[in-house]
């Protein structure tokens, strides 16, 4: 059997559970794509938080210690001498490849020179790396559990041998190219029956796990999951890292014997991404609502949420605040879901939305 139909045979014939995970999912992403519109300034804002997030999540996964306040230091230029050059050296390069992607992702074509590409820029501050960045592996490699003092605890499982990799992954890429092209399978089982082969296959000497979440990122956005920038995947598997390395294992052992399952790990990519999708989502709810406002635009939420109903005028008299920006402010906030709009012209009147 040719590695494409193993592909398939992973993704057929599979239980309900799984799809109804899907189906919620794409429920909560419909409700993002055609529900809320942020500005412009709200979403750099949180997109700039998860970069920090995601980039301290998943160094510190593959053993870095910087916290997100030593990575926000890090990336305001403020030197950090207490920490490894190696673990500052990982922690630029993944930031810069991921703010990459979250914003050119609809302008890359997925390609094995792609992820050559990407894993050089991955690597590409790490001095120790050099020799190897965006190549192939030369020699085997094993997949060992980090614990948080960044020591190894165990070996996984083996990896493909160097000499099979290159044509291993040629299969594997195509194949994903053809997935995605012919729509297959749906979109979230292509990048779930990706990620887990890539990293089986682990095809680079090292940077393996950080480059597959990297491609987890720029796989969803291509997919059509455009919250992934706000809410970040990476802090998610940080979470549940004990969970991640488990699902790993109890598919991946299965591979190339007569009891191939793909189910452990797709039980938790999507509860992954289900979680991912919720927390977007919540980002409208009261208590995050005033992250997305300006200053301002909370000032006349606040006093909104106290008397209930008013005019643009009664606002602006209230508050001295002038009556254009009222209406700017009223608007973000209907964009919000947050205030309804009552009557037309001079009698509009605006009203605080009850929660259902």
């Amino acid at each position: 059997m040719n590695h494409k139909n193993i592909f398939d045979q992973r993704l057929s014939d599979l239980p309900s559970g799984i799809w109804e995970k899907i189906i919620q999912i794409d429920e909560l992403k419909g409700r993002w794509v055609g529900g809320v519109r942020l500005g412009p300034q709200v979403l750099g804002r949180l997109k700039r938080s998860v970069l920090v997030t995601s980039t301290g999540a998943s160094t510190r996964i593959e053993g870095a210690q910087l916290s997100d306040q030593d990575i926000e230091k890090l990336m305001r230029g403020i030197s950090i001498q207490q920490f490894s050059d190696r673990d500052v050296q990982e922690v630029q390069g993944y930031f810069e490849l991921l703010n990459n992607v979250f914003e050119s992702w609809n302008r890359l074509h997925f390609s094995e020179s792609l992820i050559k590409h990407c894993h050089q820029e991955l690597l590409k501050y790490v001095e120790n790396d050099a020799r190897h960045r965006g190549a192939y592996k030369k020699q085997e490699n094993k997949v060992q559990m980090i614990d948080q003092a960044g020591q190894s605890i165990g070996i996984l499982f083996d990896t493909t041998p160097a000499y099979l990799t290159p044509i291993e992954m040629q299969d594997l890429v195509g194949w994903t190219q053809n997935a995605f092209q012919t729509k297959a399978h749906h979109s979230l089982l292509i990048c779930a029956g990706f990620l887990v082969q890539f990293l089986q296959i682990h095809p680079f000497q090292d940077g393996n796990g950080r480059l597959s979440r990297i491609l987890t990122n720029l796989l969803m956005l291509q997919a059509g999951y455009t919250f992934v920038p706000y809410v970040s995947h990476e802090k998610i598997i940080e979470d549940n890292k004990p969970e991640y390395y488990l699902a790993l294992r109890q598919s991946q052992k299965t591979f190339n014997t007569d009891s191939e399952t793909i189910i452990p790990w797709l039980t938790f990519f999507l509860d992954a991404v289900l979680l991912q999708a919720r927390r977007a989502l919540d980002l409208f709810s009261e208590e995050n609502i005033d992250q997305l406002l300006s200053p301002r635009q909370v000032e006349v939420w606040h006093y909104m949420q106290k008397i209930g109903e008013a005019t643009p005028k009664e606002l602006s008299e209230a508050l001295r605040i002038p009556r254009p920006t009222i209406n700017q402010v009223l608007n973000r906030l209907m964009d919000l879901d947050k205030i309804v709009r009552l009557g037309l012209g001079r009698g509009t009147r605006y009203r605080v939305k009850q929660d259902k």
